[in-house]
Parts: C-alpha cells; structure tokens; sequence
C-alpha cells in the first residue's frame, strides 16, 4: 500500500470547450474572454493525467469551487495500444 500513496496523479476538470483559429489566440492579451460552449449547469468532464475517469457537476460554496463526482466513467477497452469502442453482440464466435 505505501507505494501507491507515493503515486503522483494530475487531476483536471474541463468546464467547456470551443475552437477558434490560432490568429485570434495569438491577438488575445491579458483580460481576454474566450466563450466556451458550456453554461453553468452543465456537467463537467474529470481527467486523471489527461484521461476521461468521470463526470461531476461544479459547486460553488462562499469563495471555494469544487467539483461533485457524479458518476464514473467505464475504461474502454484497449486493442493493440489503440482505444476501442465497446460493442455488444448478442452472438460471439470464439
């Protein structure tokens, strides 16, 4: 067990996302508002080092935000180091 409490982890939450051209990211200085296609209620994505583990709705208490977990992503299966999506059959052949 103490080796797992020595592993480092980044934990990211996207709030939104847009796409715009690098020309108008290059122009922004300090101040600037980039729109994202998100509003306040939507749920959030929550990444463990860049990768999708859950969703979570935000919560705002006095001056901290923080992030309720409100369901858990299923890891996808992987095929030759590639990430495929899960599918289901009624039949398999084996």
């Amino acid at each position: 067990m103490q080796t797992v409490e020595n592993v480092e982890l980044e934990i990211a939450v996207v709030i939104g996302r847009t796409v715009m051209p690098i020309h108008h990211l290059l122009r922004m200085g300090r101040g600037a508002v980039i729109e994202l296609n998100a509003n306040e209620n939507d749920e959030v994505e929550i990444l463990a080092n860049n990768f999708p583990v859950a969703r979570g709705q935000v919560v705002v208490q006095g001056k901290r935000i923080q992030v309720e977990v409100t369901s858990l992503l299923r890891k996808p299966e992987t095929i030759r180091g590639r990430f495929a999506p899960r599918e289901t059959h009624a039949e398999e052949s084996f």
